[in-house]
């Protein structure tokens, strides 16, 4: 008994292996991932350092910018902190599963 009849047309799988062959595929680990964003957290960090000394040495900075820096510097570090909670969640969760 046939149930289905519907055949998919497979040139639109060859479109898509045309496509993937086309793209100019340039493979980016997730470590690699990690430690530019990481970077990126840590720049904002000396960032906001760096203008919180300028506006204690008397320099001119608007502190209203300071504030805006140092904000951003703490939502980051929070940010990264949440994530690598989750990595290592994930990990306990895969080494707690049975094989």
């Amino acid at each position: 008994m046939k149930i289905n009849g519907f055949v998919p047309d497979s040139n639109i799988f060859d479109k898509l292996k045309l496509a993937d062959k086309t793209e100019d595929k340039k493979e980016v680990s997730f470590i690699d991932t990690l430690r530019e964003k990481l970077d990126g957290v840590n720049g904002k960090q000396l960032q906001a350092e760096d203008m919180t000394e300028k506006l204690i040495k008397g320099e001119d900075v608007d502190i209203h910018e300071v504030m805006l820096s140092t904000e951003e510097a703490k939502m980051s570090l929070e940010l990264a902190v949440q994530i690598r909670n989750k990595i290592v969640e994930a990990y306990q969760e895969i080494n707690r599963m049975q094989i």
